[in-house]
């Protein structure tokens, strides 16, 4: 593992492959972390791809560098986070692959930042970028029962359970969002102590509540946020990765993503996966990453 001031972040990642390969970052999403990509990250390095897999603000141990900085977990903090980490390591343009909240900051910065993005792996929700301004429209019965989590975490129950009993939690809906994938307690033992990182409940509740505009962001992510509320489209070469067996964000038969990206685009459906998708299917994953990689 290693380390790196990158922001408002000491950031924590792993690296392999070699120092001069193309690099590939891959970011995962909640309630993962870094070793979701223990095998995407060995079958690129053994591909010549320097692979970097950090571990998120509140996950593992990565920490802030300040106790004042604000402990968020708005969008706009995320893209934000994975620009400063490519700049402090002087990367100019990478592979971006991710998923969930990993899949979001990848998003953003392919959005908003197209010069640094040379393509884009985005599981499950294709165009993961938030439209908080209509956050408050309601979705159908069946959808909005698979956020219950969300809600769970708008009260004050939800920060107890989550600050108590947030393993029992996590492993919980890793089983409710991945039914078909038979993890054992060697992948939970590897991932479960990222939880215990002392900022994860206060960034994951900020998460889930200024999502859908009930609580303000920090000051220093404005300007971003009101760039992404104009829902900026994508136009870095992207292939979209949906797990059919997803458990809170199944993939339907329209892709209603679609409209949002405006290069090289393709859909791909894997069978007998959930949401943890690099970790269920490494192979389908990695062959997305070398697909782009071999169409630069």
């Amino acid at each position: 593992m290693k380390s790196i001031k990158a922001g408002y972040l000491n950031i924590h990642y792993h690296e392999t492959g070699p120092e001069c390969g193309d690099p590939v970052i891959l970011l995962h999403g909640f309630p993962y972390d870094a070793r979701a990509y223990d095998a995407v990250a060995s079958t690129l390095a053994g591909r010549g791809y320097r692979c970097l897999v950090p571990y998120l603000r509140g996950f593992g141990p990565t920490s802030f560098l300040s106790p004042d900085t604000m402990r968020s977990g708005q969008q706009a903090a995320l893209g934000a986070d994975l620009l400063a980490f490519m700049d402090a390591l002087s990367i100019g343009t990478a592979l971006l692959g991710g998923y969930d909240w990993g899949g979001r900051a990848a998003c953003i910065a392919a959005a908003l930042w197209p010069e640094r993005v040379r393509g884009l792996v985005s599981c499950g929700q294709g165009y993961n970028i938030q439209n908080i301004a209509n956050a408050s429209t309601p979705a159908p019965a069946v959808e909005e029962a698979r956020y219950w989590y969300m809600y769970y975490f708008h009260t004050e129950r939800g920060r107890a359970g989550l600050t108590h009993n947030r393993r029992d939690i996590c492993r919980y809906i890793w089983s409710l969002w991945s039914p078909s994938w038979r993890f054992d307690d060697v992948a939970w033992d590897a991932t479960a102590p990222s939880f215990d990182n002392p900022d994860f409940v206060e960034i994951v509740l900020h998460s889930y509540r200024h999502r859908f505009g009930g609580i303000i962001g920090d000051s220093a992510y404005d300007g971003i946020e009101a760039w992404l509320a104009s829902q900026p489209n994508i136009a870095v070469p992207t292939i979209v990765l949906q797990g059919r067996d997803d458990g809170v964000d199944p993939p339907i038969a329209e892709d209603l993503d679609r409209p949002h990206f405006t290069g090289f685009y393709e859909r791909r459906i894997i069978d007998g996966t959930g949401h943890n998708l690099p970790q269920e299917a490494p192979e389908d994953f990695a062959a997305a990453m070398l697909t782009l990689a071999k169409n630069q």
